[in-house]
Formats: C-alpha cells, structure tokens, sequence
C-alpha cells in the first residue's frame, strides 16, 4: 500500500513539474499552425543543396509536430520533391525543437540544459543532412515531377489549381481545437507511458545497483543508447523518463543521448526512413546521430559536470495553485483521451448491433424505456 501511494505521488509530481508548460506550449504550437501557411514548408525545400537542408532544419524548429506526426508530414514532403538530406534534417529538428518540447524540456532541466539541447539538436540535424546529400546523391528529383504530373493525368492548369491554397482566416477556435485534440491525442499515450516508466523507476528501482551502472561513464552512454534508439517516445514524453533516471544517479550527458536518439530513432522512425529513403540512408541517418549525441553527451557532462540541472524535487510537496489546476487539466486530458476510444468502441458495437438486427435495437430501446421508468420510481 505505502508503494502505491509512492508512486501515485511521483507521478503527480513528474507532472506537476511538466503540465503549465505544456499547456503553454501546445497554445503557441496552435497558433503557430494558424499563422503559418499548410504549403510553406513544400514550398521552400529545394533539391539536395545546402540550402534545403538549412531550411528543413530551421523550418523545423516552429512548426507544430510532435514525434508521432511529424512521420507523414516528412513522407508527404519526400514526395513532393523534397531532398532525402531535406527530410531527415526535418525529421530530426522538428519534434525535439518544438515549443512544446522546449517548454517542457525547461521545466524538468533549467534554461542551461534547454539551450544546449536545441543548439546542439540543430547542429546534429544540419549535419545529418549535409552528410545525406553528401554521400548518397539523390537522382530521383526528375522522377518525382514526373510522377506528380503523370498521376494528375490532365494538363498543367490541374496542377497549378491543385497548389493553390487559399489563405486561412487566424481561428482561436482552431487554434486550441489543433492544440488540445490534434496534438495532444497524438502526444497522450507515449506521455502517459513515459510518465508511468518515470514514476516506477523512482520508485522501485534500487538505487545501490542503478548507481553502479551509472559509475561508468562510457559504458552508460553506450547502454542508454542501444536502449533508446528502438524505442517509441515521443520529445516531450520522453522528458519525465529522463529526468526519473538522472534522479537515480545518471549524468546530464547521458540524457541528452537519451532524449536526442530517442525520439529521433525510433523503430517506426527508422522503417520509414528505410522505405521512403533507402537502407543506405538509414545506415547514415542512425551512425550520425548515434555519433553526434555521443560526442555532445560527453562534452555537457565534460564542460558542466558539477552543473545540478534538475528543476524539481520528489520530496518537495509545495505546489503553486497555477501549477495545480494546470496538473488536473493535464490529468483531465489524459484520462479522457486514453477512455474516448474504449467509449467509442463501445457506442459503435450497440449500434453495429441495431443496424444488424432491428429486434435487437427494439428490445434496447425498450430496456432503456423500462430503465427510466424505474428510476422515476425511485
């Protein structure tokens, strides 16, 4: 019982220290999605030079997707033209650049931290992409067009008409309905999960063998490393999971390998990079950033060793009123988004069951009947 109530506590105290800032941080992602226009990434991503890949980075950087989204959004600008440095620059900056992620990323780890782990986020994915066009030379641009004009299958006024979006009105409305359905239904099971694998390993893990692993320096980049890169988490949810482990005696260097090749190589990540870009490609885009968060993992904890970074503490039972309230809408949020589906399942069996079989339909609507009676009875 006394371990329960532990990690209920930890739990709401992971998302106490997370919930106003990414409440915050969805609120600006969706405003973001009203003021920049649908086609303007397309628009600006050229064909394997310099440039596209420096845009696909920056581009990244405010435009609202998470982890789990941002996966189509890359597969729809490699068939627009897109070049395959292009993408994977994109795929990278875009969910752990996100405000969203950033603010978050502030709240577990202070501004230090935060600042590093977008400098250096921008850096590995600018450098990913150079490599890319490098080394692999995309020729399939010509192809592409081609296959947008065939598949029109009419003349070139089609495509020009298939371009041309109208310009969309600024919509509060929009905005958080893009803020609190769109990105959080993507975001709430991976954050829920990493809540709950943050919680359990404050609570049970015992910190005598923990620390042992944690001793050794290299080899704990190593480990964290092969175990991160398969795994499916998201930016943002990946945060409470990181911060739970440098609780029990992890450097701040091995968290960012962790939140760097995490949500950048997931083992979705990875399928679709291999199939939209080729294995050649995922061979460069995983032994880079592998490479690349090693070496800026081992220079933070190098330069900023005695830095404690962590913004909050388990045992610290203060709590703003603010914070509060932001804490119970986040958990409101999270409960009823991970229940919706099983609701809707279930609304959509009664129904399947009334359009197959209308005796079926009129016995329920006579059980519903006899049920209100009982209860005016009553």
């Amino acid at each position: 019982m006394e371990m329960a109530i532990s990690l209920a506590n930890n739990f709401l105290v992971l998302l106490d220290a997370m919930s106003i800032y990414i409440l915050i941080g969805l609120l600006i992602a969706g405003i973001l999605k009203q003021l920049i226009p649908d086609d303007f990434v397309v628009k600006h991503l050229g064909k394997g030079s310099v440039s596209s890949v420096l845009k696909a980075t920056i581009f990244g950087i405010p435009l609202p997707v998470c982890s789990c989204s941002v996966i189509p959004l890359a597969q729809g600008l490699r068939k627009e033209g897109a070049s395959k440095g292009a993408v994977q620059s994109f795929l990278i900056s875009s969910p752990i650049t996100g405000v969203d992620s950033i603010l978050a990323t502030f709240s577990f780890f202070g501004l230090l931290f935060t600042i590093f782990r977008v400098i250096s986020s921008i850096m590995i994915a600018i450098i990913v992409g150079l490599i890319q066009n490098f080394v692999d030379k995309d020729e399939s641009s010509l192809k592409k067009e081609d296959e947008v004009v065939s598949s029109c299958g009419c003349t070139s006024s089609c495509s020009s008409t298939e371009t041309k979006i109208e310009k969309k009105k600024f919509s509060f409305k929009s905005a958080f309905s893009y803020a609190y359905v769109t990105l959080f239904v993507d975001m709430v099971k991976p954050l829920f999960i990493g809540l709950l694998f943050g919680a359990i390993f404050t609570t049970f893990a015992p910190k005598e063998y923990t620390s042992l692993l944690f001793e050794n320096q290299i080899l704990t980049y190593i480990v964290i490393m092969l175990f991160s890169m398969p795994l499916y988490v998201c930016a943002t949810a990946s945060l409470p999971i990181a911060a739970a482990l440098m609780m029990e005696g992890m450097s701040a260097g091995a968290a960012f390998i962790f939140l760097t090749a995490g949500p950048a190589t997931s083992a979705i990540t990875m399928s679709v990079v291999y199939k939209t870009l080729g294995k050649t490609s995922l061979i460069i885009y995983l032994s880079t950033i592998g490479v690349l968060s090693f070496i800026f993992g081992f220079g933070f904890d190098f330069f900023f060793s005695d830095v404690n970074i962590l913004q909050f503490d388990l045992h610290n039972e203060e709590s703003s009123l603010v914070s509060q309230i932001a804490s119970f809408v986040m958990l409101f949020l999270i409960a009823y988004y991970l229940m919706k589906p099983l609701l809707v399942k279930k609304s959509t069996s009664i129904d399947s069951c009334c359009d197959s079989n209308s005796s079926c339909c009129e016995e329920k609507k006579e059980n519903k009947i006899d049920g209100n009676k009982l209860k005016f009875k009553v």
